[in-house]
């Protein structure tokens, strides 16, 4: 099963909540963590790591904090997986040096890179904006990756 971790998990949804901050203004961990009932230290290290990014930009001071570096119509959700995960990879055959110890018999490289590739555009494809909620939820809706290999519902 692919799955996020808890820190990509995380930094989603602080980013959301600084999406949803209408006036811009600066929040702090604390605020973050405790909206969604998250651990302080840990938020506080993944917000750290995405200012690093360029994805957020950090105010010190008694009214400091974390906004956005710049709209949430322009930050993936790939963006801030890779940011807190590093690259994004579902097997240990694709990686960032290329290839393993089988490339030259394996069958199923190509079909995994497209499924890899599949992935990383759907994520790069859903903005934090995409997350922050209208007021109604909206119907989820799966989407199809991998030439039909695989169905993601959002």
């Amino acid at each position: 099963m692919l799955r996020l971790t808890k820190k990509a998990d995380y930094g989603l949804m602080a980013l959301k909540y600084l999406a949803e901050q209408t006036d811009g203004s600066a929040q702090s961990a604390k605020d973050i963590a405790e909206a969604y009932h998250i651990p302080q230290q840990l938020l506080a290290k993944i917000l750290q790591t995405l200012a690093k990014a360029g994805l957020l930009v950090s105010h010190a001071g008694t009214h400091g904090g974390y906004a956005l570096a710049k709209p949430a119509k322009e930050i993936s959700a790939f963006e801030v997986i890779r940011a807190i995960d590093g690259p994004l990879f579902i097997t240990s055959c694709i990686t960032i040096h290329g290839a393993c110890d089988l490339t030259s018999t394996c069958t199923i490289k190509e079909p995994l890179r497209k499924v890899n590739d599949s992935i990383k555009e759907l994520l790069s494809g859903i903005h934090i904006s995409d997350l922050v909620e209208s007021g109604e939820s909206a119907p989820s809706r799966g989407v199809t990756v991998g030439g039909g290999l695989v169905t993601i519902a959002l």
